[in-house]
Order: structure tokens, then sequence, then C-alpha cells
């Protein structure tokens, strides 16, 4: 049982969550994304063949072994004990299948312990006569049970356990007397034919959970190598329209200057140079790879109004949380706007926590008494925008909840 691991693939998006590409992010993001893709399909692989073992072991043990017991057990030498070992191989194999099959840790050790105590004791209450028979389950069942409790360990651990078993087998045949050729011969093709089986399956399955791996790590890292190239194109495209935003915002003021149809020194043509750099900056400073972009953005929007001249305190309380692009432009654009017209004073603004995000600007209202009334409220998506003014202040808010 295996899973295919051409499905487990990285996404771009993944890759690149806040429309800027991340190189060491991206790294970090294939090898995460390697490794659970070939822990998946290891464990899917592992589980399909220790369902196997669990059905293997518990159901030889009930149709074979306890209708042999039951049919012999007027010929056995001590049939409580017979009957007895084999309720508790049951019960343990029953313990150990359903922690196996809930990925739960098993205490090997004692139960390996406790399993080659009852194959002792099962040869010693069987007697002469059952040695070679049905009745005697322990050749036949017990290599399955060591299958399961040692699930996940070294097959040199098997491997012991089974050669404890046999020099008990052979103990027990000498102990009895059954000391013939055609008795070895058939105690040599007992152990051989109850052991070759269970070993077989359970280095097979370690081997195949091992190039289920190996062969979905190979997959994986395929994968996220193409998804990697795809987010480094988006990254690109993602530069390349925010560079022609960028030119938009400073190409018709930079012509107009060139064509001689603005004046440098008249106060609107400066306003507007200040804004197209204003915006300009925040367009360059949003791809920067920093750990609060949103605060990156606003002090260099501030840092860029006070070497206009401006006096500006900026107020920072809390930290805000990861935010995509287009947000933290909606957050910032209303107010950066606003800013690069300012001359006298301004107080910004920003208190952030997990689930909100307020940035407000305060500055003077320089409009005369015929000025027009603040814009009703708006909403950009998930960022609101508050406005208000008295004649005296005029107060900016941006508003992001999650």
């Amino acid at each position: 049982m295996s899973a295919d691991p051409e499905a487990i693939r990285l996404s771009p998006a993944a890759m690149s969550a806040t429309g800027a590409y991340d190189g060491s992010a991206a790294t970090t993001a294939v090898k995460v994304g390697v490794g659970q893709a070939a822990a998946a399909v290891a464990r899917i692989s592992d589980r399909g063949a220790r369902i196997v073992a669990v059905t293997i072991a518990l159901v030889w043990h009930l149709a074979i072994g306890l209708p042999a017991v039951l049919g012999a057990r007027t010929e056995l030498a001590v049939p409580q004990v017979v009957l007895g070992g084999w309720l508790l191989v049951a019960a343990v194999g029953l313990l150990a299948g359903i922690r196996l099959l809930r990925d739960t840790p098993l205490p090997a050790p004692p139960l390996a312990g406790l399993l080659l105590m009852v194959d002792v004791a099962v040869f010693a209450a069987v007697g002469r006569a059952q040695l070679f028979s049905p009745a005697n389950w322990v050749w036949g069942t017990l290599a399955w049970f060591f299958v399961v409790v040692l699930w996940g360990r070294p097959v040199r651990w098997l491997l012991a356990l089974l050669a404890a078993h046999a020099a008990t087998s052979l103990i027990a045949v000498a102990l009895y007397g059954a000391t013939g050729a055609a008795d070895l011969a058939r105690a040599a093709m007992a152990l051989y034919g109850t052991s070759s089986l269970p070993v077989a399956v359970f280095a097979g399955a370690m081997a195949l959970g091992m190039l289920s791996r190996d062969r979905a790590a190979s997959a994986a890292a395929t994968n996220a190598m193409l998804a990697e190239r795809e987010a480094a194109e988006q990254a690109r495209g993602e530069r390349h329209d925010r560079l022609a935003v960028a030119g938009a915002a400073a190409s018709e003021v930079l012509t107009e200057l060139a064509q001689g149809r603005a004046d440098p020194s008249d106060p609107d043509v400066q306003r507007r140079c200040v804004r197209a750099a204003a915006r300009l900056r925040r367009l360059i400073v949003e791809s920067d790879d920093v750990p609060h972009p949103l605060l990156h953005e606003l002090r260099a929007a501030a840092d860029l109004a006070e070497r206009a001249g401006l006096s500006i305190d900026l107020v920072t309380i809390g930290t805000p949380p990861p935010l995509p692009v287009q947000v933290r432009r909606s957050l910032a654009e209303p107010l950066t706007a606003t800013l690069a017209d300012e001359r006298d004073w301004a107080r910004l603004t920003i208190v952030a926590n997990s689930d909100e995000v307020v940035v407000s600007l305060v500055v003077p209202d320089r409009a005369g008494p015929d000025a027009a009334g603040p814009p009703p409220e708006q909403g950009d998506g998930p960022v609101e925008h508050l406005y208000e003014r008295d004649g005296e202040i005029r107060w900016t808010q941006t508003r992001w909840r999650r």
C-alpha cells in the first residue's frame, strides 16, 4: 500500500505569501515540504504492511491454532498450559495490534520476553505425541507475533528471537527423544517454513518503507524546485508590475518638468513631486525583506517627509501581524498621500495587535471656511478609511481587522 508522491506538490503561493519572493523562506519551505512528503508516503506504506502483519498473526492464531488445540486437548500432556498460552498470546497480539495500528509505541522487550516464556511452556506441555502436530501451535504462529511486537525495530531483533525460538524447539526435540533423521528433518522444515515468510514480510516492509520515503523525497524535491521556479517567475512579474506603477507615479510630473510645462518653483508642482517620491519610495520598500514590512513602509514615508522639512512624530504601539501587500498598500497609501502635502507638522500613530492594525495621521487643517466637509467613511476590501476635520486639525485613519 503506497501513496503517489507526485500528488504532493508545493504551491508557489506558499513560497511567496506576501507577494514578494523571499529566497530563504522558499528554501525553508522546500526542505519542510520534502520532509513532510517523504514522511507521509512512508507512513501510508508502513501502515499497509502493519495491517497485513497483524491480520496474518491473529487470523492464523484463531483459524488454525485454536481448532487444533481444542481438537487434540485430550492428547496433550498439560492441555491447560497449552490453551492458557494460546489465550495469553492472543491477548498480547490483540493489544500489540491495536497499539501498532494506532501508531502508539510498543514495549517490545517485555512483550518479546513474554512470548519466549510461552514458547518454552507450550513445548514443555504439549507432549511427545503432539510435538509436530498442529496442536503445538507455537511452530507456525509465534513467529508472526514476533513480527507484530517488534515492528519498527531492526531486523536483527527478529532474527535473534527466531534464533531463540529455534533453540527452544531443538532442545524440546532432543529432550523428547525425537532425534531420528525423520524427526530432525521435520523440525528443520517446520522452523524454516514458519520463519522464512515472517522474516520476508518484516524485512520487505522495512525496505518498502525506505524505498517509498526515498521516492517521495525525490519527487517532492523535484516538484519543490518547480514550485520555487514558478514563485521566482511570479515575483519577477510582480516586480515588473510594481516598477510600472512606480513609473506611472512619477512619469507625468517628470514629463511636464522635462518639457517645460511645469515650473519647479511652483508649490503645487513641488507637492506633486513629493507625492510621487513618497509613492515611489513606498512601492520600492514593499519588497524589502524586513520583519515588519508595514512599519518599514510607514517609516520610509515619514523619513521622506522629514527630509522635506516636515516636523513629524511617529508613534508605534504593538507589532503588526504578517499582511499581504495589497492590505499594507491600502493601510499606508491614503496616509502617505496626505503626509506628502504637509509642511508644518504631523503625528503618525500605528497601533497593532494580532487581530487589528490601526494607522492614524493628524495634520493641521489649513482649509478655509468654505472648504468642503469630510468625505464619507470608505472601505477598501478588509481595510476601512476614516476622515475627519474640525477646522484646526485633519484626522485620517485606516483600519484592518482580521
